[in-house]
């Protein structure tokens, strides 16, 4: 027979306080968030097992009860917790910016392939609405010979990104302003981004309330941005480069055709690992296989001038 557990609060105990407050949200976050309210790493669940008869002072007990009422009306853990683990790299994350998720992370995995596959020995890499950072930290951490500039139309999400690179001592160029105009004039071999691309009216946006809308919607569609940057990315692309972007769970279809409709080439998507085709890219062609695409030759010195 299963012991009756006490209401939240009402438990002296770790143990008791947990069983309360699992019945309230995941049993995962109820222990992320009492570690956080003992002043202990949100990580260290053996020392809850552990400590299950300890006691906790009414405090304790108050600050906890306020965590789980804030998780308990929609409000992301990481920013409760002010922290989120992303790539392997614990960023810090609040309400100025999207709460990374790890379907992203398939984003990361392609930017890091075409890096790893291209002749570039220090490639130059950009991340458009970069947030937290989550995106040009974890290429950066990881292919440490790149150059990468992230940018951002925000600058409280700038402020922030700018903040976890330098716990990080990771050296990023970071750029205020919208999408590509920051760095009028430069070409890069990856641009990678996570652009906002919800529908304005989607039903969905409820459950996101807590976090910034103007990171999530784009237009009727959700396309509106997406077609901005793919229109926008053939002037900042170096030959051969690759534009690679995350999308809604239905839109791949679409992005893929704008992508070929701008003129890239090699266009596909990846799948998250709920199988969802989760980012669509294209790799930028050179002006000489343009011309090739519709039955132009050039002669050899003039197809080296035009690439």
């Amino acid at each position: 027979m299963a012991t009756p557990t006490a209401p939240l609060g009402g438990g002296p105990t770790v143990a008791s306080l947990l069983a309360a407050a699992s019945a309230q949200v995941d049993a995962i976050d109820a222990q992320a968030l009492l570690l956080t309210a003992l002043g202990r790493a949100a990580h260290d669940r053996a020392w809850l097992f552990a400590h299950g008869e300890d006691p906790l002072t009414p405090e304790a007990v108050a600050h906890y009860r306020s965590l789980v009422e804030r998780r308990c009306h929609g409000e992301p853990l990481a920013y409760i917790l002010g922290e989120r683990e992303f790539f392997g790299l614990r960023l810090q994350v609040d309400a100025r910016v999207l709460d990374p998720r790890a379907d992203t992370e398939t984003l990361v995995d392609w930017a890091l392939e075409c890096l790893a596959t291209g002749a570039e020995s220090s490639p130059r890499v950009l991340d458009l609405g970069t947030g937290s950072g989550a995106i040009a930290l974890a290429i950066a951490h990881t292919a440490p010979s790149t150059s990468v500039t992230a940018v951002d139309a925000s600058r409280e999400a700038l402020a922030l990104a700018q903040a976890n690179a330098l716990r990080l001592g990771l050296t990023l160029r970071f750029a205020h302003g919208s999408w590509f105009d920051p760095v009028a004039g430069d070409q890069f071999d990856l641009v990678v981004s996570n652009p906002p691309y919800i529908a304005e009216d989607d039903p969905h946006l409820a459950a996101l309330r807590h976090e910034p809308r103007v990171a999530l919607v784009s237009g009727a569609d959700g396309l509106d941005d997406l077609r901005r940057i793919i229109a926008a990315a053939p002037a900042h692309l170096a030959p051969g480069g690759w534009l690679l972007l995350e999308h809604g769970w239905n839109q791949a279809e679409a992005v893929r055709a704008l992508l070929t409709q701008a003129g890239f080439e090699s266009v596909q998507s990846r799948h998250d690992l709920a199988g969802i085709a989760r980012c669509s890219g294209g790799r930028w062609r050179t002006s000489s296989a343009k011309l090739r695409q519709f039955g132009f030759s050039l002669p050899p010195q003039e197809a080296k001038d035009h690439e």
